[in-house]
């Protein structure tokens, strides 16, 4: 399994639409509306290295609204109870 991250900028006004559309496409398992430089972040999990292109080039940077895109492709997954373990606050 393949996960990449892609960071991506959409125009203001159709932020809701264009995340909407993203989330449809196959190979594309989550996307989140996120605050700072970048609009959005949407999950990429495919089988093989070439179906991130298929998504990303194919078919997300196609989708009306998507200005710019920015994709990385992870090394190793953590769990989630590793992460909250990292960022306990001893509570």
């Amino acid at each position: 399994m393949v996960t990449a991250i892609v960071f991506v900028k959409a125009e203001v006004a159709r932020i809701p639409e264009v995340a909407e559309a993203i989330a449809a496409l196959s190979g594309v398992s989550e996307v989140y509306s996120v605050t700072g430089a970048i609009d959005l972040i949407a999950l990429i999990r495919v089988a093989q290295h070439d179906q991130v292109a298929d998504v990303v080039a194919d078919s997300l940077n196609k989708v009306p609204g998507v200005l710019s895109t920015e994709t990385h492709i992870a090394f190793r997954a953590y769990s989630a109870h590793d992460l909250e373990a990292a960022f306990s606050l001893g509570g």
